[in-house]
């Protein structure tokens, strides 16, 4: 069953309480679900905001962990990112509200970016705010549907894949060569 089938009523029903009861603390299952989605935001972002190349839980082995522990984090809540993937396709208070958290991710990404190519750590011809963009959307895609369509064996290796895709190919990519 999809959100979009799913009545109040049954949320009610599951919920314990009636549906009368619901409408006292909802305005409808959209604010539910809005509501519910701050907390997977919250954790995801604390996990990955907590991720430096360098230092303590750096570099590529580090970032293969954070990517980990996040397909852990919304594996635990596939249906609620399930659900929220589907009424954001429709809804624009869902849509903008994923667009916005979204926008924590790539923020926290372009000042990454930022201070590895002010360290010379990352070429300076790669552009943050597009990298993050890349990163951070790209990245979402690939672990929405891995937690949608894996039963969770090879998380390791796809969080793997994506440390090794960003790191060789935004960290540490090699600077261009001059006049290119």
């Amino acid at each position: 069953m999809t959100y979009t089938e799913l009545s109040v009523e049954q949320i009610a029903q599951a919920a314990g309480i009636s549906r009368s009861t619901f409408y006292l603390y909802f305005r409808d299952k959209v604010d539910v679900l809005l509501r519910l989605s701050g907390f997977l935001k919250s954790e995801s972002y604390a996990i990955a905001s907590a991720w430096r190349p360098t230092g303590t839980g750096g570099g590529l082995d580090g970032l293969a962990r954070t990517y980990e522990l996040i397909i852990q984090h919304y594996r635990k809540y596939a249906a609620l990112l399930s659900a929220i993937h589907e009424v954001a396709a429709y809804d624009p208070a869902v849509r903008e509200a994923w667009t916005a958290y979204q926008r924590q991710f790539i923020d926290n990404t372009i000042a990454v970016l930022r201070a590895e190519q002010e360290a010379e750590r990352t070429p300076t011809d790669i552009d943050p705010e597009l990298a993050g963009r890349v990163i951070v959307q790209g990245g979402g895609q690939v672990i929405a549907r891995q937690v949608a369509s894996s039963d969770g064996t090879d998380d390791s290796d796809v969080a793997r894949e994506l440390a090794l895709g960003y790191w060789y190919g935004v960290y540490r990519r090699p600077a261009a060569p001059d006049g290119n």
